[in-house]
């Protein structure tokens, strides 16, 4: 299916997106390996091996077990990593490293929902100092990530919050409750059969750019499958309709303290 879905919804409701090859056709952990390298906080034996993940992840060839050790690699690496200094690299970052890999369909859907009266919410296994300002460029109006232990405005190793998995479908639920979200005339967007709990947690799920084991499941399910495939800049992307031309103005460059002040105060 290459068509947008058709929204429909008299409750109130949200469009939950995962990000990495739903939203953007890369994934925003590796996307920064380059320039987490270039800043010193990782090794090139490290960079090499965030590659290889991004590449497991991209062929859609990473099993559970692997994207578990992959996991807890990434999880020792960060230990003692200054998080203002991520928050930093990051929003210096993302007009170069994100900005190219948004899929136009992704951000038309977006606006869709959003005309609907939907909110979106960015829905990802990567760290909310990933997540967050590239959710708020978005124009989301929330966002779930992982949340890594920080003592002392560093990185301990450790996580507070995994989302991935059942926990991305336990989130959901929850956000739902806090907001008022009825999850029945909700809609969600994932490309990975590990996001099932996520898809099965709301009434309209859908299936994008799907791998095999996810194309099947929602095959048997009756969900829609959508294809996203015009990767192309946020900018212009944000820039071609014109309900999204001020999100447009913004420079992606400079979007560091001020997105993340706006979107602390709609996920409050």
């Amino acid at each position: 299916m290459h068509g947008y879905p058709r929204i429909v919804t008299k409750a109130a409701a949200a469009a939950f997106f995962d990000l990495d090859k739903t939203i953007i056709a890369t994934t925003s952990t590796s996307a920064f390996a380059r320039d987490f390298y270039t800043h010193g906080l990782v090794s090139r034996v490290d960079a090499l091996r965030s590659a290889y993940a991004h590449f497991l992840y991209l062929v859609g060839s990473a099993d559970a077990d692997q994207t578990e050790r992959l996991r807890a690699q990434l999880s020792a690496l960060v230990a003692g990593w200054d998080v203002a200094k991520v928050k930093e690299i990051v929003a210096d970052a993302l007009d170069s490293t994100i900005n190219p890999h948004v899929y136009q369909e992704a951000v038309e859907l977006i606006r869709r929902h959003h005309d609907a009266g939907l909110d979106v919410i960015i829905v990802s296994a990567s760290a909310s100092e990933l997540v967050e300002p590239i959710a708020a460029v978005l124009g989301a109006d929330g966002y779930v990530a992982t949340r890594m232990e920080i003592v002392d405005g560093h990185y301990t190793g450790k996580i507070d919050f995994y989302a991935y998995g059942e926990h991305k479908g336990e989130a959901i639920r929850e956000l739902a409750a806090r907001r008022g979200y009825d999850l029945d005339a909700s809609y969600a967007y994932s490309d990975s059969i590990t996001d099932l709990p996520m898809l099965g947690a709301v009434g309209h799920a859908f299936a994008v750019n799907p791998d095999r084991a996810l194309r099947a499941a929602a095959l048997e399910r009756g969900w829609g499958v959508l294809a996203f495939g015009r990767a192309v800049t946020l900018r212009s992307a944000l820039t071609s309709r014109p309900a999204l031309a001020v999100a447009g103005a913004v420079t992606l460059a400079g979007v560091g303290a001020v997105v993340w002040r706006a979107l602390r105060r709609r996920s409050a």
